[in-house]
């Protein structure tokens, strides 16, 4: 069963389109959803949230179209966006007991279990939080009414090193037992390549690329080489940098004569993030 489909969503603003933007998100997995500031990941987050309404297509959760049964399939997902910036000045036990209301699976104690885990004081008001800690808050509301779909924006964002490790580690104890799946979306990498097994690459609006993260890193190789050996692969990299040393580019790895004498290696995911936003220029 599939947690998430996105068929053809399409989604235009004066300055910005989503263009059929398609994939899909098998139940008890995590995907990582990779992209530039502006790409278009938060328009599509919002956009199956039906936070903002999409031109055409169409949205599956759980089964479901989301357009035909969204007050039943809200209560089936958890989100969370990297910051409060609402009713800063509550407290937190203020602000939980609004929310908390209108979730039918409520746990107050799975609540509370995330509270001391993310060493959140109830008597704080949200304005008192960290960024990291609102991050925290946000995904302890988020882990407390039953939710099967987590779809959370940047929450790794503000986040040290040590409290994202942790992080990580509860996203994938959540996936274990299969009935609960995670898509986020981060600028931090790393991270993806830690515990997602799924990526999706969004780029001007558009889908580059969606698949299990091994098969999507394969896609591609990283070629390094000398200036004069850039005329042997220049028509089919992806996009390349020169230096007075060399040159660096992306390629697709069926496109790639590995007779060629070129070293060539496989990319990590911020690499390829990278090169393909520079996809058709050429960096000196």
């Amino acid at each position: 069963m599939l947690a998430l489909e996105i068929n053809n969503l399409n989604k235009t603003y004066e300055h910005f389109q989503l263009k059929n933007v398609s994939f899909q998100l098998e139940k008890g997995y995590i995907m990582g959803f990779i992209g530039a500031n502006g790409a278009g990941k938060t328009t599509t987050i919002k956009s199956i949230l039906n936070l903002v309404r999409m031109d055409s297509g169409e949205i599956q959760i759980l089964g479901k179209n989301m357009a035909e049964h969204e007050i039943e399939l809200k209560q089936e997902i958890g989100s969370a966006f990297g910051d409060i910036n609402f009713y800063t000045r509550s407290k937190i036990k203020t602000l939980t007991n609004v929310i908390k209301r209108f979730y039918t699976h409520w746990d107050d104690e799975v609540y509370n279990k995330y509270l001391k885990k993310f060493n959140l004081i109830e008597d704080k008001k949200i304005a008192e939080l960290s960024t990291g800690m609102r991050v925290k808050y946000s995904l302890a509301l988020a882990l407390s009414h039953g939710a099967k779909l987590l779809i959370l924006d940047e929450p790794t964002s503000g986040l040290d090193p040590v409290a994202r490790d942790q992080l990580l580690d509860i996203f994938q104890e959540l996936v274990q037992d299969g009935e609960i799946s995670i898509l986020f979306s981060t600028h931090i990498t790393s991270d993806l390549e830690k515990c997602a097994d799924y990526i999706t690459y969004i780029h001007d609006g558009q889908i580059i690329n969606s698949a299990e993260k091994e098969t999507f890193i394969d896609t591609y190789r990283l070629l390094q080489g000398k200036n004069e050996d850039l005329d042997k692969v220049k028509q089919a990299l992806i996009a390349y940098k020169t230096t007075s040393f060399g040159f660096t580019g992306l390629i697709h790895t069926k496109d790639f004569d590995p007779a060629l004498d070129i070293k060539a290696s496989i990319p990590n995911l911020e690499e390829i993030m990278i090169y393909c936003s520079k996809k058709e220029s050429v960096y000196v």
